[in-house]
């Protein structure tokens, strides 16, 4: 989110500028860091969109991203110091918004901010896994070594989405063509069928139930075309409206961990996730409760993520995280015990890293597997309309059609 602030430096000085942050509060604390005093901040920039609205942020490209981060992580661990590095990267970069991004940090790093606070600054980009493992990185003198752990995080992250929406494309092609023909048939198709039936056997002829049921859809949907298509698309608007609220997207995060197949790569997925994630943050240093919270929000599930918390607030108490996880809901016995070892040899960041690529192979072969289920499945329920509307139409006219021959 892109925010406009007016501030005072410690000199008095008042200062205006925009920045992106993920909310309010986190601006708040980025400008405090660098010494400012926050007194305005508001949504959106002075130049901004259509009708004041502020701009989306842009994207970048996950390749770009890996790429800028592997060749940052080589410059720095060369010796190559980090302004001249940025600038290096810079000019190297073909992604223009991206280009412009790097120039902006490069600039507040050469002014003294932490490279961290500056990426911060940037959430559409820097997630908060990879701005806290910067942090980390700095604080401890390794940030070279936390860049090579981060793009090969980004990568594996990246190629298991690309795994995912590349199974998905095929139901979801098949299910948007289900919706276009079923409309279809029931708004040309049906009615001429009617037509047929009336002139067949009269407009008291008797028909079975789900053939009226069937012709009344068909008239309703014929003289209300317009409305059912207005409708439709509300509805879907209005849900994934909803789906972006916090409590709608919880009951959504919970819906899919009990939906049969997507629950199995859901929680695979996860587990994964927190497993590197964890690691990661571990090995460079941060505390605890701290890669908890980071990891919890880049797990991608919200029930989980609540575990988590709750999880947390166990070890706050002095438990080890082991204990709360082994009755969890949705890790599988086989973390705990394995986290649990880690505890005991103080290696929780190579063992969770070996958990890490166990499910993400586990992940790649449901993936691979999941064509096979998928297709027929999704034969069986077109089958099942066509079979319903055949069933509702044929039977009807055969039996209409052998009347009319006895008489």
């Amino acid at each position: 989110m892109q925010f406009s602030y007016t501030a005072t430096t410690k000199e008095g000085k008042t200062v205006n500028g925009t920045s992106d942050a993920a909310n309010k509060e986190a601006l708040i604390e980025i400008l405090t860091r660098q010494g400012l005093r926050p007194i305005i901040v508001k949504v959106g920039s002075s130049g901004g969109g259509l009708f004041g609205r502020p701009k989306r942020a842009k994207k970048v490209k996950l390749k770009d991203l890996v790429v800028f981060t592997r060749q940052l992580s080589t410059m720095i661990s060369a010796g190559v110091p980090l302004v001249r590095s940025m600038s290096t990267l810079q000019s190297q970069c073909t992604d223009k918004y991206f280009q412009q991004v790097i120039g902006n940090i490069t600039k507040d790093v050469e002014s003294g901010m932490a490279l961290a606070d500056t990426f911060e600054k940037y959430p559409h980009i820097f997630s908060e896994v990879y701005v806290n493992m910067v942090r980390a990185g700095e604080a401890g003198g390794i940030l070279d070594e936390i860049l090579k752990r981060l793009a090969s995080q980004v990568e594996q992250d990246a190629s298991i989405r690309k795994k995912i929406k590349g199974a998905m494309i095929y139901p979801e092609v098949i299910l948007s063509i289900t919706v276009v023909a079923f409309f279809g048939i029931m708004i040309f198709i049906i009615p001429k069928i009617a037509k047929i039936l009336t002139d067949l056997g009269g407009p008291d002829a008797k028909l079975p139930i789900y053939t009226q049921a069937m012709l009344s859809i068909s008239a309703f949907m014929q003289h209300n075309a317009v409305f059912v298509i207005i409708v439709f698309v509300v509805v879907v608007y209005l849900i994934r409206r909803y789906i972006k609220t916090p409590g709608g997207k919880y009951k959504f995060h919970a819906l899919l961990l009990r939906t049969p197949v997507v629950k199995n790569i859901i929680m695979k997925v996860a587990i994964a996730r927190f497993s590197r994630t964890f690691a990661s943050l571990m090995s460079a240093g941060v505390d605890v409760l701290n890669a908890l919270d980071v990891t919890g929000g880049a797990i991608g599930n919200k029930v989980i993520e609540e575990e988590l918390k709750e999880a947390a607030k166990a070890v706050k108490n002095g438990k080890q995280l082991s204990e709360p996880l082994s009755t969890s809901k949705h890790f599988p016995p086989i973390v705990s015990q394995m986290l649990a070892v880690g505890e005991e040899t103080g290696q929780i960041d190579t063992i969770l890293v070996k958990v890490a690529d166990f499910y993400e192979e586990e992940v790649n072969v449901i993936i691979d597997g999941l064509g096979a289920v998928i297709e027929p499945l999704m034969i069986i329920v077109l089958g099942s309309i066509v079979g319903v509307i055949a069933a509702s139409v044929m039977g009807p006219i055969a039996s209409l059609s052998k009347n009319i021959g006895n008489n």
